[in-house]
């Protein structure tokens, strides 16, 4: 497995090892005791799996008073998937990363509490899944329109099908300052 750091603190790529032959692949998807000797030492008490249609632009979510920590992998597909920063007197706060996750490269990322979290889907279809670390409480639920200027996330794609809930989320410094 091969961990790589992002400009983001505490945001990982990571790579699993894969075992081909003939017959198809194996990997592991988690371990928890390797993943904690990566710094990865969370508890995940809930995976989701969404499935989306090319063009599909989710997020970016968060939770307010119940953050979670999230691993997350596209299973079948590829996404464009996105973390930013919104830990109020972080140096990179407002900052994001984003990164190609797909059925061909098995990559994973790990976004730490504090981040909001997004995803658009590049292929014609995608299976998406998160391990996270709180259970989702909808009463607590937050985020930040995806086409927030002065995040300026350069998104693959210009026109997505966004939800009317995603469509609604104010910007940034409307929630949080400095």
């Amino acid at each position: 497995m091969i961990i790589k750091t992002t400009s983001l603190k505490g945001v990982l790529i990571i790579e699993p090892d894969i075992f081909s032959d003939n017959r198809g692949f194996f990997l592991e998807t988690f371990n928890q005791n390797r993943y904690a000797e990566y710094g990865i030492a969370r508890t995940f008490v809930q995976d989701n799996l969404s499935f989306s249609v090319k063009g599909t632009l989710r997020g970016l979510h968060f939770q307010n008073q119940h953050p979670q920590a999230k691993l997350v992998q596209a299973i079948a597909g590829e996404v464009f998937d996105v973390a930013v920063d919104i830990r109020p007197g972080s140096d990179t706060f407002g900052r994001w990363e984003g990164i190609h996750l797909s059925d061909q490269n098995k990559r994973q990322l790990f976004i730490p509490e504090g981040f909001a979290h997004g995803f658009c889907v590049l292929s014609e279809t995608a299976h998406f899944l998160y391990k996270c670390t709180d259970f989702y409480t909808p009463d607590d639920e937050g985020g930040i329109i995806w086409s927030d200027p002065d995040i300026a996330i350069d998104w693959p794609i210009k026109k997505p099908i966004v939800s009317d809930k995603d469509k609604q989320f104010p910007r940034l410094y409307e929630l949080f300052t400095q």
